[in-house]
């Protein structure tokens, strides 16, 4: 018969300590992956002050004092002086009483560390330790949670660069949307202006609903619901073009739909088979594409029955051969790779005379992705 269970001692006293520091650190980071502002030092510095255990802690940029904690906030003034010393030098500094004026009786502040935060070689504010008395131990722990929260930061940084340089790549796809499309689908809505005027007004609002998606400015992902019918809306002005010579066929497992994607992935892999998979094809062809549920994964299939390519040009386009006439295989790829992992890059079967299959793999759960 199994013992009834029962609450154990948690370690030693050093385990537990561990444990305290370790969840006070966790809790401190996320704030701090924001970047130092008032607001990410406000959040933090509670979690950073039990981490030292010291009677003050403040936060400050290079300016002045971002956030304070603990006893003796009359000695908030004296920050801004401490930072500004400590960042000219830009390493740690230990303060006595003789640098803390204090007139207020019973004040247990006497000295402080005041470590620099550095990222990128960069001094960008302080962690500044108040405490009765000066000890070596207290300077060698300041110096290491401030190259703790300097690592943090620089975590900050990293997301930022991430964020700008998907909103670069994005601005990148924007670019390719082939001119010659937007002239072609006008050229499509005008000439039935007068043959079929209902239809020359539908091809129209699919034409600013197209542009409106593939131009909006907010979010770096979408749902693959989403994605898709902005390929439908481009698919359909293909149609008006091209008539009966190009043929679409669309099997989209409904589980799939809200799934989140990186926006703009779907779309240029579709323009890519019908520029060049279709155009110069004698007598037009056909476009599958395929979502499915997959276990843990949605796959995305886009195949057309072109005139395909040879495989060591579509490797140049996916490595990003900007001489290449290739609507975005490198950039999906990219973006791909940079938001799911290696393991989620696009796969891209051709050869010259045999159509071409780019396959698509997403997680349909991603940390940090989502609508």
């Amino acid at each position: 018969m199994p013992r009834p269970w029962r609450r154990r001692h948690l370690g030693t006293e050093a385990d537990r300590a561990t444990f305290r520091a370790l969840h006070n650190a966790s809790l401190a980071a996320p704030p701090l992956r924001a970047g130092l502002t008032g607001d990410s030092a406000e959040r933090s510095i509670r979690h950073l002050h039990d981490l030292l255990g010291s009677p003050a802690l403040a936060l400050t940029d290079t300016a002045g004092l971002l956030a304070w904690h603990g006893s003796g906030q009359h000695h908030e003034e004296q920050c801004a002086r401490l930072a500004a010393t400590t960042v000219d030098v830009g390493r740690t500094r230990v303060f006595d009483r003789g640098d803390l004026p204090c007139a207020v009786a019973g004040c247990e502040i006497r000295a402080a560390v005041v470590s620099p935060l550095v990222t990128e070689e960069r001094v960008v504010g302080t962690l500044q330790v108040f405490a009765t008395e000066p000890t070596a131990g207290l300077a060698r722990a300041a110096d290491e949670v401030a190259q703790w929260v300097g690592a943090q930061l620089e975590l900050a940084e990293l997301d930022a660069s991430r964020t700008r340089l998907i909103e670069a790549e994005v601005r990148a796809m924007r670019a390719q949307i082939s001119p010659h499309f937007i002239y072609n689908s006008l050229g499509a809505i005008a000439s039935f202006v007068r043959t079929d005027p209902d239809r020359a007004r539908d091809l129209l609002t699919e034409f600013a609903d197209f542009t409106r998606y593939s131009f909006r400015r907010h979010g770096e992902y979408t749902t693959l619901a989403e994605e898709l019918r902005s390929v439908e809306r481009y698919l359909l002005l293909e149609q008006a073009r091209f008539g009966d010579r190009l043929r679409v066929t669309l099997r989209i497992a409904p589980e799939v739909l809200p799934v989140a994607v990186p926006f703009l992935c779907i779309q240029p892999l579709v323009e890519n088979a019908v520029r060049h998979g279709l155009e110069s094809a004698e007598g037009g062809g056909s476009i599958s594409i395929v979502a499915r549920d997959q276990d843990q994964e949605c796959v995305i299939e886009v195949e057309d029955d072109g005139v395909g390519e040879d495989p060591d040009v579509v490797r140049r386009a996916l490595a990003g051969d900007a001489a290449l006439d290739s609507v975005g295989l490198g950039n999906v790829d990219g973006r791909l790779r940079s938001t799911f992992g290696d393991d989620y890059g696009l796969v891209v079967e051709t050869a010259p005379g045999a159509g071409t299959r780019v396959i698509v793999r997403v997680p349909k759960f991603a940390p940090g992705v989502q609508v």
